[in-house]
């Protein structure tokens, strides 16, 4: 028998799993990570404390599944799209405006590049076509300019910028190839023109201020590409002992954390992934759609190619604030630290007595928030309008502070990111995708509030995989095939995927409340828009 490790490197967590060979999780476990914020929109972690954790979940997945770590075959990483910088040696090069030692890692969600991001659009380029336009300041090219100008010293003393699911696969084999998954989606690459550095547009790369990035063979950002699933390199003996394994295992090129939802989902139930949308729900939540042909979406991301399956395009639409933008929106209401204290006091989370309470209001709930609207915009856009300085905004508000008025808000918040959900989809079919269901993941699928309200307000079934690891399962998947046991990622996904269940649409008057609101959402986003327009002066 041979046994496969997936690793899952989160917002605050890297979390493991041990698989056998039919995708049945054996023993999983995992370990917290620090997020450091020094200043509004910044958000930092340390490389040294990632690893570390790594190593801490896997030997203890590794105890809880009962495997011997020399009976493991091969390691798939996945990682959030964050931005590490590495000196001499490998050496942490901090990104803290302060200089804070070892925190040399800008996460995914940092803003700090707002304006960069904004002056890089306003630049142009060949490779915008394939982020829907608009590059992002949640990737990495927007966070290196400023780094440049803000930063010149960490700047002048960085060796290597990796994509933080690439520096995995480094620090576990020493390795430096980068995967298509990383390069293409989050720094620019264009996958579809080759794997030996062709994809890297040294002139965009110059008209940004970055023309240093083209030196010496792309070698700071990947002189050496591979799709994911590909073999990138062994264990060293230095990572097998920190993790509890044998050298020489296999590694595979890596993924980033959505796509790997992605991998470990759009085969549920034997089906292809042809009609489906990967929906992975946690703090933030993101939309993968694989397709035959290239389609350019207006402010979603992609087309990718090869960015999930060797040879597919990948569309990715996505939410800057999903699970995170429920958390705050109960945090700031009054009846929050009252509710904190009875679910400490029960055993239970304060989102499940909040659910509770809402099928205590009526027979059906959904109907509630008739007069009750969130445009859930907190953190920004990311897709479609792909408008980062938006914020959000609660509509309907009376005088009651009470938990009726918390499970409202909490209410409106879920359906609003259902219709955040629905505007992606619809701008995707507007360019020809063909999408029916939704093959949910994530630390949301769990919800069935959420889950029940994404079916019936995009009118999609909503398929949720019977596996508790869907994320690490994609990642079994990766580390199945670079140790040969599969012979490429779409058998993994039919051998691996197993099974899920269906929540269909309810269709009928739910739909039609569903409709009425969705045009609500739209008209809210109309309107911020006037109003920043109007505060301009």
């Amino acid at each position: 028998m041979r046994y496969f490790i997936g690793i899952d490197v989160g917002t605050g967590s890297a979390r493991a799993g041990v698989f056998d060979g039919a995708g049945q999780l054996l023993g999983s476990a995992s370990a917290e990570i620090t997020t450091f914020r020094p200043a509004p929109d910044f958000a930092q972690q340390s490389s040294v404390e990632i690893w570390g954790a790594v190593c801490t979940a896997t030997r203890a997945a590794l105890a809880q599944s009962g495997v011997a770590g020399d009976a493991v075959a091969g390691i798939g990483f996945d990682a959030t799209c964050s931005l590490v910088v590495s000196g001499a040696g490998g050496a942490p090069v901090s990104v803290d405006p302060a200089g804070a030692p070892d925190q040399d890692v800008i996460l995914w969600m940092d803003h700090r590049a707002l304006a960069d991001a904004a002056q890089i659009n306003a630049i142009g380029g060949a490779p915008l076509a394939h982020v829907g336009g608009r590059i992002s300041p949640e990737m990495e090219l927007p966070k290196l300019r400023w780094l440049k100008r803000e930063a010149p010293t960490a700047w002048a003393q960085a060796q290597a910028f990796w994509d933080l699911p690439d520096w995995l696969v480094h620090r576990a084999t020493g390795a430096a190839v980068r995967s298509l998954c990383s390069t293409v989606c989050k720094w620019t690459y264009l996958g579809h023109r080759g794997e030996a550095g062709e994809g890297w547009d040294d002139d965009f790369l110059a008209a940004i201020g970055l023309a240093e990035l083209s030196e010496a063979g792309h070698a700071a950002i990947g002189a050496q590409l591979a799709p994911p699933g590909r073999l990138a390199g062994c264990l060293t003996d230095q990572a097998a002992a920190e993790m509890g394994l044998a050298p020489g295992i296999a590694v595979s090129t890596s993924m980033i954390d959505a796509h790997a939802g992605a991998l470990g989902t759009l085969g549920v139930g034997g089906a292809g992934w042809e009609g489906r949308l990967a929906v992975i729900a946690g703090t933030s939540s993101c939309h993968i759609a694989l397709d035959p042909d290239p389609r350019f979406v207006p402010g979603v991301w992609g087309p990718y190619f090869g960015a999930v399956l060797p040879g597919v395009w990948a569309l990715e639409g996505g939410q800057s604030a999903a699970g995170a933008l429920m958390d705050a929106v109960i945090a700031r209401h009054a009846a929050a630290v009252p509710l904190a204290e009875r679910a400490k006091a029960e055993g239970k989370r304060v989102a499940a007595l909040i659910e509770e309470h809402l099928a205590s209001m009526a027979e059906e709930t959904a109907t509630l928030t008739a007069t009750r609207h969130v445009q859930p915009d907190f953190h920004g856009n990311r897709s479609p309008l792909a408008e980062p300085w938006r914020k959000g905004a609660v509509v309907g508000l009376g005088l009651s502070c009470d938990l009726d008025d918390l499970a409202l808000d909490y209410l409106a918040t879920v359906q609003a990111l259902a219709y955040g959900t629905r505007q992606i989809i619809e701008a995707m079919r507007a360019k020809g995708a063909q999408i029916d269901t939704l093959v949910m993941s994530g630390g949301l699928a769990n919800n069935a509030l959420f889950v029940r309200e994404n079916a019936d307000a995009t009118g999609c079934a909503v398929l949720v995989p019977e596996t508790a690891e869907p994320v690490l399962l994609g990642c079994a998947m990766l580390a199945a095939v670079a140790a040969g046991t599969q012979p490429d990622l779409a058998s993994a996904m039919a051998a691996m995927a197993g099974s899920g269940q269906v929540v269909a649409p309810r269709g009928g008057a739910i739909a039609q409340f569903h409709a009425r609101k969705y045009q609500v959402f739209e008209r809210m986003q109309q309107d911020y828009a006037a109003y920043r327009d109007m505060m301009k002066g």
